[in-house]
């Protein structure tokens, strides 16, 4: 008889644990930064695109405003955005990286580069990875709606 109960076959606990592991390597360059993950992600996407609204950041990082909100005060605390209320409707809240903000992708700029690294994987075979892990968070976000 199969034990489905087995932790070392459970892809939730892979995942969970190299999670762990993850942000273990990625906490050092980021104190440095004095960002959290969530922040450097916040980061990364206004690097990418700056003056998005509340709204259009959690839907890329999949997180609902309730939880972006606090995090966005701290980094506004810090130096690296400000919040401005929208000219046409104050309920919207828009992002701006400030100068400091701007100044500080130079500083994060190697972090990828240190995460596949430290992955002992070639790129190719992350990016392999990465898209077989979405397909997979796509597929239960479909099964749990």
């Amino acid at each position: 008889m199969s034990d489905d109960l087995n932790l070392d076959d459970f892809i939730c606990f892979a995942l969970y644990t190299a999670n762990h592991a993850m942000n273990r390597v990625y906490k050092p360059m980021l104190d440095a930064l004095n960002l959290t993950y969530p922040q450097y992600l916040v980061m990364v996407t206004l690097w990418k695109e700056d003056g998005q609204t509340v709204g259009a950041i959690g839907e890329k990082l999949l997180l609902e405003s309730s939880t972006l909100t606090p995090l966005l005060k701290r980094l506004e605390a810090t130096g690296y955005i400000k919040r401005e209320r929208g000219t046409d409707d104050e309920r919207v809240v828009i992002i701006r990286l400030t100068d400091e903000g701007r100044k500080l992708r130079a500083r994060a700029a190697s972090i990828p580069g240190c995460i596949v690294n430290a992955s002992g994987q070639k790129f190719a075979e992350l990016k392999r990875l990465r898209a077989q892990v979405v397909a997979l968070r796509d597929a239960l976000e479909s099964s749990a709606a």
